[in-house]
């Protein structure tokens, strides 16, 4: 289920972990994280090894910082690392580019007290919106946005945003693996790169979780150059959406075999213990191969 939430200044009583990924972002994160709300509970900035100051602007700004080192390659990877890291209640995960405003927390936390298991932001409801996407990206977006309602029955108005917020038990919902050594290749797992945030999307509607949609303004990149490409990244969210359909299919199938197979053994464990009852094999019987003696034979060892 999806539905739109409404704005809220601040929502206390929750510890927040706020889940920053970040790859030479020292010139980005002082607005990032001057902007975050004074209460959240801990700050978890995950590097991928950056080779600017990145850490040391992270440190420096935010003393409690906790620094967590990423495991492999991907903005995907970085946040599972991440979320394994976080101890709060509630989950905020951010981009360090300053493309998202941390000053927007509270509106996600209170659509999560309100009830929801997953609060996703949304550049397309009332009260988003974005000074960076482009008109061919946003029309690719409604598109691919429209294909994952179409396969999971959500009413997702924006599949490609990365703001979300969600509350810490559904961690596991999410799949994601932070500690598996990196692969041969180019070093990452399914899920590890910029493909993460579909996956999330896809893998929460899967589980059937609650889901707000949170009004949200994106914002330009404040230093740096985008590595976004309409195309290219149009595909991947395509094949993401194409490999969660196929993995959700087969995990069902699984699924339906495992209790097949239970219920057999079940049963079977049933007309055994019935086989070993006396009082049982004397009324009808033995159970050969679970074939019980006939009603006419019934009646005939009732009445002698």
């Amino acid at each position: 289920m999806t539905v739109q939430a409404s704005s809220s200044s601040s929502v206390p009583g929750y510890r927040v972990s706020v889940v920053i990924p970040t790859l030479n972002e020292a010139r980005n994160l002082p607005h990032v994280l001057a902007r975050l709300p004074l209460d959240v509970y801990e700050v978890i900035v995950v590097d991928g090894h950056s080779v600017d100051d990145t850490l040391a602007v992270a440190r420096r700004l935010r003393p409690d910082v906790r620094i967590v080192m990423q495991t492999r390659k991907g903005k995907g990877n970085a946040l599972a690392c991440g979320f394994a890291a976080a101890t709060g209640d509630i989950i905020a995960m951010v981009d360090a580019d300053g493309s998202a405003d941390p000053g927007e927390i509270p509106r996600f936390v209170k659509a999560l007290v309100d009830g929801a298991d997953f609060a996703k932001g949304t550049r397309f409801a009332s009260g988003g919106g974005s000074s960076d996407i482009t008109r061919l990206r946003a029309t690719g977006n409604r598109a691919l946005s429209a294909f994952v309602n179409i396969c999971y029955g959500t009413r997702y108005t924006d599949l490609c945003y990365g703001f979300n917020a969600f509350w810490q038990r559904h961690v596991s919902v999410l799949g994601l693996d932070a500690t598996a050594p990196a692969p041969p290749g180019d070093g990452r797992l399914w899920g590890d790169g910029f493909e993460v945030e579909t996956l999330i999307h896809i893998r929460v509607a899967d589980a059937g979780l609650a889901v707000t949609e949170v009004p949200s303004f994106e914002h330009s990149r404040i230093h740096g150059v985008s590595n976004l490409s309409a195309f290219s990244d149009g595909l991947r969210v395509l094949r993401t959406i194409l490999a969660e359909r196929r993995r959700s299919s087969q995990a069902a199938r699984r699924r339906a075999i495992a209790a097949s197979t239970e219920l057999s053994e079940i049963e079977a464990g049933a007309l055994g213990a019935l086989d070993a009852d006396p009082a049982w094999s004397a009324l009808v019987g033995p159970a050969v191969g679970h074939q019980w003696a006939s009603p006419e034979n019934l009646a005939q060892g009732t009445a002698e």
